[in-house]
């Protein structure tokens, strides 16, 4: 139930970015919603966890210190995907981009706090 990866970069050592094509037929759309597929937000935080795991991989998810929801991400959506490990205060930083027309919109952003394994 994962995304297609177009494209991944490190810009630096606690960062990654990800070009991802969200296709239809991913059982995250299914029955959410009947008449209008929405990428839910568990399916969001679940892909930060395990790209996440590539900047921090013994750590472990903690809480959910901060999220917002901005734009509705629906099938066949182009997005961009940033990443951010901040070692010191167990803390990965997202961003998604909705990706349209030139333009790169916000789409959800949070904190992720992270413990040891």
């Amino acid at each position: 139930m994962k995304p297609i990866i177009e494209s991944r970069t490190r810009p630096g050592e606690n960062s990654l970015c990800l070009r991802l094509r969200i296709p239809a037929g991913l059982d995250w759309f299914r029955g959410h919603f009947p008449t209008r597929p929405l990428l839910p937000g568990v399916a969001q935080l679940d892909w930060v966890m395990s790209f996440g795991a590539e900047l921090a991989p013994d750590m472990r998810f903690s809480a959910v210190d901060s999220v917002k929801f901005q734009r509705p991400v629906l099938p066949e959506s182009l997005l961009e995907l940033n990443l951010n490990w901040n070692p010191e205060r167990g803390v990965l930083s997202f961003e998604y981009l909705a990706l349209a027309d030139e333009a790169r919109r916000p789409a959800s952003s949070g904190k992720i706090k992270l413990c040891p394994r």
